[in-house]
């Protein structure tokens, strides 16, 4: 018994160490802004949507006030009754402020990336959302 509850004590402890505030749940009072996109693709072909993925990463990562960035492939294998199933390509962007938002919207990169990118849309859902 003894053995159980060193073993308890010590699995808490490595759990804890170097934990000083709640990884989710955080609330900070400003609300952030998640700047969601879903591509639908013309050539939904995998190395069409790599080439989005990487053009993601190439020209609308790096914007000031960025604190979460990542964009990738939809799962095929997520097919339940609730998956939405029309699109190819996810970006998910959260900013610092809608401030934030509305520069990266103005940047020069931004731009680009549409310019050299739109071609290949069938479609593009934008969902922004506030978040604390």
């Amino acid at each position: 018994m003894r053995n159980v509850t060193l073993l308890a004590i010590l699995s808490i402890l490595i759990a804890t160490v170097g934990c000083s505030e709640p990884l989710v749940g955080r609330r900070t009072g400003k609300p952030a802004l998640a700047h969601n996109v879903y591509f639908a693709l013309n050539d939904a072909s995998p190395a069409a949507r790599t080439q989005l993925v990487d053009a993601c990463y190439k020209y609308l990562k790096d914007h000031p006030g960025v604190t979460f960035f990542a964009a990738g492939e939809i799962v095929e294998s997520h097919d339940r009754e609730v998956n939405v199933r029309n699109w190819d390509v996810g970006l998910h962007v959260v900013f610092k402020s809608k401030k934030h938002h509305d520069l990266y919207q103005e940047a020069e990169d931004h731009h680009t990336f549409i310019e050299e990118n739109q071609e290949n849309w069938k479609a593009v859902r934008v969902f922004d959302t506030f978040i604390r």
